[in-house]
């Protein structure tokens, strides 16, 4: 089998994991466990995680003390390789995660919470596909439950969960009718929203790569960090042996109104494609839902100033504008003004350089993630007020990953999906086509301007009706004039005296 299958979207059918018990792991496991107080809990963890059937000596645990009073100390009953590593700075989930994954040996991060009591497959079912390929998100199953009197000795010595635990009377996640509706996430279209933070295991490179859990998200860490591995491009795999029980009810059945509350102004900020929490009327997002590249490179200011009125005054207003020009080249050494070569260079610069909603950059970067779209076209060909939206529409009936829309005059403007160029860049070898490899994943689509660029109205004449309250005058009619929109014209303007 290919080490790294060309996966179509998040369908994992065509893999197969080893079968528990039937194979011989490989890759060494860092556990991290955040740990804030709750050491009674947190013991019952531990004692589930000593009789594990991932081999010990491919297995570490890092208890991650976020600042305990008193401090975490390690019990009696636990995996042979465990330590306390206790948080310096910072404080939080995210934060302890972090601190916990930079002091992991392990090729594999195991995430699990302080509270869980884990089958004893646990970590290896969740494991066991990442020796299959390298850009897989594993999944955990948890059910909650009313902490019982039981002991980590009886938790060690039990050999299923449903000898401790009433499994009857547990509370189901709601995760698990997620993955059920969407044949195990194989057909969901956003499989990120499952990926929550109590047991999830990853590539180690892959953790680093999208920068670890944001410290700064205090609710709702787990599924903006999910959210930014989908942009990367990993595929999410729910394994239903990989059982675990929450010691306790979550959050939001004690104060659900609440809990939501707390969480949505995170999740409104960083994840973009969460349209229903972007509903407010002229807000400016910390993260944009779609990225507008222009090359303006030997484009005159007049050209670019066109260009970006037009896209930021498109139906779609979550957006924001990369002109890509070999801007640090400009010297700010002596120079003649008004005949300097890169006059209308310097100019553009000027003109947007204190735009929080334009960005100057000499290359655009491989990907816009966490951005989910991007868009690159020509800059003469300004986009029409619907344009972007409709090419989003377009590309999210089918998940496509790339809309080519072929020009009249043999160019092309194109809309990307940040997770299809992210799956592309994990999959493409030495000179490979990102193009070919996203077909493969996502699919590319070629559609024709007409959708997208929708024909102007026919000028003529505009007609002015008279009062309705007035019977006598007929209608006047005036005739369209032209804009008056001339560079010379706008510097008599701008010389004017006040």
């Amino acid at each position: 089998m290919d080490a790294r299958p060309a996966l179509r979207q998040n369908d994992y059918s065509p893999i197969a994991a080893p079968e528990l018990g039937a194979w011989s792991p490989a890759l060494s496991v860092s556990v991290v466990i955040p740990a804030h107080g709750g050491q009674g809990k947190l013991d019952l963890t531990l004692a589930a995680l000593a009789t594990q059937t991932y081999p010990d000596h491919l297995m570490e645990v890092l208890v991650v003390d976020d600042g305990s009073e008193p401090p975490i100390r390690l019990p009696e009953i636990r995996p042979f390789n465990t330590r306390v590593v206790r948080v310096r700075d910072g404080w939080g989930i995210s934060n302890a995660v972090n601190t916990g994954a930079k002091a992991a040996d392990g090729e594999i991060i195991q995430r699990l919470d302080a509270d869980m009591v884990a089958c004893r497959e646990h970590i290896e079912a969740l494991a066991r596909w990442h020796h299959v390929t390298d850009y897989l998100v594993t999944i955990g199953m948890k059910k909650f439950v009313d902490s019982p009197p039981v002991t980590p000795r009886q938790v060690y010595q039990a050999a299923h969960l449903g000898e401790l635990f009433d499994l009857a009377a547990a509370v189901s996640s709601s995760t698990e009718a997620t993955i059920a509706k969407t044949d195990g996430l194989r057909k969901s279209r956003n499989p990120y929203h499952v990926c929550t933070g109590p047991t999830f295991a990853l590539p180690r490179e892959v953790f680093h790569a999208v920068g670890g859990l944001d410290p700064a998200v205090v609710r709702g860490e787990d599924t903006e960090f999910s959210y930014r591995l989908a942009m990367h491009g990993v595929v999410f795999i729910p394994d239903m042996d990989a059982q675990a029980v929450h010691l306790g009810l979550p959050a939001q059945h004690r104060d659900r109104e609440r809990a939501v509350r707390a969480v949505e102004p995170y999740l409104a900020h960083r994840i973009p494609l969460r349209r229903d929490l972007r509903k407010d009327r002229g807000r400016r997002w910390l993260v944009p839902y779609v990225e507008i590249v222009l090359d303006v490179t030997d484009t005159s200011e007049s050209r670019v100033r066109q260009a970006v009125a037009a896209a930021l005054d498109g139906k779609l207003q979550d957006v924001v504008v990369t002109l890509v020009a070999p801007w640090s080249r400009l010297s700010s050494s002596r120079r003649s003004v008004l005949s300097d070569p890169s006059f209308e260079m310097r100019l553009t610069r000027d003109l947007f350089a204190h735009d929080e909603r334009i960005r100057l950059i000499d290359e655009a970067a491989p990907t816009p993630a966490p951005t989910p779209f991007r868009y690159r076209g020509p800059v003469d060909v300004p986009l029409h007020r619907a344009t972007l939206e409709r090419m989003i529409e377009s590309v999210q009936k089918d998940l496509a990953g790339v809309l080519i829309v072929d020009l009249p005059d043999g160019r092309t403007a194109r809309l990307e999906r940040t997770s299809a160029l992210g799956r592309a860049a994990l999959l493409a070898g030495p000179g490979a086509d990102l193009d070919d490899i996203i077909a493969t994943t996502h699919g590319v689509r070629h559609e024709a301007p007409d959708r997208f660029w929708p024909a102007p109205a026919q000028p003529g004449p505009v007609t002015i009706p008279a009062p309705a309250a007035t019977p006598a005058p007929a209608p006047v009619t005036v005739s369209a004039a032209p804009a008056e929109n001339t560079l010379l014209r706008r510097l008599k303007s701008a010389l004017r005296p006040n």
